[in-house]
């Protein structure tokens, strides 16, 4: 894991705060600043394709939510990539970081550049995330799609 000495926020509140009218924070799922931005650059998976950013996740809340809570909001953006540790990387983990959007990946992802690492999120904060949005009554589930290749 990286050793750069970034506080650890530790509910999903504490994410919730930082982030409120923010639009400039992302979460990266990695091994942490230290290796990412060394290259400052993400690699398309498929493709092998160097890309102008580092792959993230926006975190800044859109004005369309309006006054639903915040907490659900950061709840769904860090659902959507929980799976990663367990299908990419055992040693992946969840960032915060600030950041410029300079292009799109070939999942529409924000590509980001002159980046500040800010905070690592702690285990617990994506247990509340999955327990809070597992609470939901609609059908949604994460961008998991591991098994939903067609066979050749």
């Amino acid at each position: 894991m990286s050793t750069s000495p970034m506080p650890s926020l530790s509910t999903l509140d504490d994410v919730a705060r930082l982030v409120a009218d923010r639009h400039d924070i992302y979460v990266r799922w990695s091994r942490g600043p230290d290796p990412d931005l060394r290259s400052a650059s993400s690699a398309d998976d498929l493709t092998g394709v160097r890309l102008p950013g580092l792959s993230a996740s926006a975190l800044g809340i859109e004005d369309w939510w309006e006054e639903r809570p915040a907490r659900l909001w950061v709840a769904r953006r860090l659902y959507d990539y929980c799976h990663l540790p367990r299908l990419k990387d055992p040693l992946t983990r969840p960032w915060l970081l600030r950041g410029r959007e300079v292009a799109r990946g070939p999942d529409n992802e924000p590509l980001v550049s002159d980046v500040e690492p800010l905070a690592w999120v702690d285990d617990d904060v994506i247990t509340e995330a999955v327990d809070l949005v597992e609470q939901q009554s609609g059908r949604w589930g994460s961008l998991d799609r591991h098994g939903t290749h067609r066979q050749r």
